[in-house]
């Protein structure tokens, strides 16, 4: 017994670090373009062209919202002031549907630890989701009265406009600085746990475990969708919770319901979408979430399944784990102190996630 207590803790911790090698790469080149998105990109731009009515501006917000590096705290300030700028409620609805749940940090961890097919995917669902709710807000919810958010929008600590910074130069610290520390310190905590929990399911768990009590069917998906619906996990900590359940026997579209469904949904987005958009068009966004999650991940398995026997390496990358370098390892150690550098920095500063119950 005492034997393997030890045996068991190493096991745990070789398999946190070898997570944390695998996508430490891949991670920190997102952090670096998150941060060059943060400062290059003109929000008054955003808002000019997500204004009026019609298709138009839903499949804008949608594309917009995609590779931006905002988790879902951080889009409620924006989307408030998009609305409050002339965007309508469906462009509003799609920008808040299709930017929590992926951007350029998570579209790199995806590829590294889920494999290309997953990392096309994912991003595909995130603009098909923000199209689909906006289209039916526009639809069953077309009023398009302006009101007032009744809550205060206080400016994030990241808020680096090009209004504010003149010139390269500035602008290159401020995204360096958003990426290194501003990024990292929002998601610190998320990804640590995130990380913890698949290391523990990679050790600790057998293969199958959930294959042989769920199968790889909708009740699978189902059931990752529900998990994922009340349990906030943001785009990038999310993945290696999603690796983990994979490797316990969960099938890839559950994995992505788990993805869809986690981080777009959470108290702080349903309570502002009720204020600042009404009850009709949370109805809405909360189906929407539901609807692609279990859509998605039933589309995500048969495309696996087709993928198998068509084009089995990029099938095979998803599940080849282990095979780590000195560059991965030395990503590694880089992305721990950063993220330790991070910690304390975004402490000083207060961070915009500090109040959310985030995992």
């Amino acid at each position: 017994m005492n034997d393997l207590g030890p045996r068991t803790l190493l096991d745990v911790g070789q398999a946190i670090w070898d997570v944390t090698a695998e996508m430490s790469a891949f991670l920190l080149l997102g952090f670096l373009v998150a941060g060059l998105l943060s400062v290059f990109i003109d929000p008054q731009w955003l808002e000019r062209h997500l204004g009026g009515r019609g298709l138009g501006p839903v499949l804008r917000a949608s594309l917009f919202g995609v590779p931006l590096p905002l988790c879902s705290c951080g889009v409620i300030p924006v989307a408030a002031s998009l609305r409050s700028h002339g965007a309508s409620k469906a462009a509003t609805t799609a920008f808040l549907l299709s930017t929590p749940q992926t951007g350029v940090d998570s579209i790199m961890i995806t590829f590294t630890m889920l494999g290309p097919i997953f990392a096309v995917f994912r991003p595909v669902m995130a603009l098909l989701t923000g199209i689909l709710g906006g289209s039916l807000v526009q639809a069953f919810d077309p009023r398009n009265i302006q009101k007032k958010p009744d809550f205060q929008m206080a400016v994030s600590s990241h808020d680096h406009t090009p209004e504010k910074l003149r010139g390269f130069w500035p602008r290159l610290k401020a995204a360096l600085d958003y990426g290194s520390v501003t990024l990292p310190g929002d998601i610190g905590k998320a990804l640590l746990i995130g990380v913890v929990i698949a290391g523990i399911l990679a050790a600790l768990i057998p293969e199958d475990f959930l294959a042989q009590y769920l199968g790889r069917g909708s009740l699978s998906i189902a059931l990752m969708m529900i998990v994922g619906i009340p349990l906030y996990v943001c785009a990038t900590a999310s993945v290696p919770l999603a690796v983990g359940f994979i490797m316990i026997g969960a099938s890839p579209g559950a994995a992505l319901a788990f993805l869809i469904a986690g981080p777009a949904t959470n108290a702080a987005t349903i309570t502002t979408i009720s204020r600042v958009l009404g009850r009709k068009t949370t109805i809405i966004y909360l189906l929407t979430v539901a609807v692609s999650a279990f859509g998605g991940g039933l589309l995500l398995d048969g495309l696996m399944s087709w993928a198998q026997t068509s084009m089995p390496q990029l099938v095979m990358q998803m599940h080849e784990h282990g095979q780590l370098g000195w560059f991965d390892h030395l990503s590694a150690v880089v992305l721990v102190l950063i993220m330790t550098r991070a910690w304390f920095l975004a402490r000083r500063r207060g961070c915009c996630c500090d109040d959310e119950d985030a995992i």
